[in-house]
């Protein structure tokens, strides 16, 4: 602690440290150790209260010992850059993907675990909308697919959807579509890497969806093209129906 700070700065900082750490920084004299319990466990049962709202599979599987120690870790070393409430869930996938270094107490799964189930609140909560006209009922062929501004398009190393406590789950490449529909309701499902590729085609609204099935058929060498071309169009319109496709540029 800097020397030259004013005795009261001083004191907050020591105050706050104990508060973050109890264990590694002494509780600053003068304080009442019952009065001093009260703040520890309020502003650390608030910060984990908020992060149990968002992952609670994840605190499931890892069970009451290391999900604390790991909240504790979070709570203790991170520096938020954020004042709101809601974006403590955000800050915690930064800290899992930044700061944090998996031990072999963890499992292999935990950062994509947290990310999996930290998506539903950033898509629950987003503002985007389309910014372009769509023609609703346009053909998806020959026009440029506009897709959902609420969505996300996902790759995991792990089956994390099928994660739960007492459930071994080997790695696996594993693609998920998630996006909220027009009731405001998040939709999960599992996709493959053809649907996984062809969002990310449409995902810039250049390519016509004939343009993106084409390119596919390119990359993956197709004995014949014209099949892709057929078995994209369909998919293309289940996405519409679904919701993931909102129609195409007007």
């Amino acid at each position: 602690m800097p020397p030259e700070l004013p005795e009261f700065q001083r004191y907050q900082l020591a105050f706050t440290a104990h508060i973050r750490d109890p264990k590694a920084h002494p509780r600053p004299a003068g304080v009442e150790a019952r009065r001093m319990k009260v703040y520890n466990e309020l502003l650390f049962n608030n910060i984990e209260g908020f992060l149990l709202a968002c992952f609670p599979v994840l605190r499931s599987v890892l069970g009451a010992r290391r999900w604390t120690k790991l909240v504790r870790a979070f709570f203790a070393t991170h520096r938020s850059r954020t004042p709101y409430f809601r974006q403590i869930p955000d800050e915690f996938i930064q800290f899992l993907q930044n700061e944090w270094t998996s031990s072999a107490d963890h499992p292999p799964f935990t950062l994509a675990l947290a990310h999996y189930e930290w998506i539903e609140l950033v898509l629950s909560v987003s503002t985007r909308s389309a910014e372009r006209g769509v023609d609703e009922s346009g053909g998806l062929l020959d026009g440029v697919p506009l897709l959902n501004p609420v969505l996300a398009n996902l790759r995991y190393d792990w089956p994390v959807h099928r994660i739960a406590p007492r459930r071994k789950v080997p790695p696996a490449e594993t693609f998920l579509l998630v996006f909220r529909d027009a009731e405001d309701q998040i939709q999960f499902s599992e996709i493959n890497a053809f649907t996984a590729r062809l969002l990310t085609l449409l995902e810039p609204a250049t390519l016509s969806g004939r343009a993106a099935l084409e390119t596919i058929a390119t990359e993956s060498r197709h004995p014949d093209p014209a099949l892709v071309i057929q078995a994209g169009s369909a998919l293309l319109e289940d996405l519409r129906a679904r919701g993931a496709i909102l129609g195409v540029l007007s």
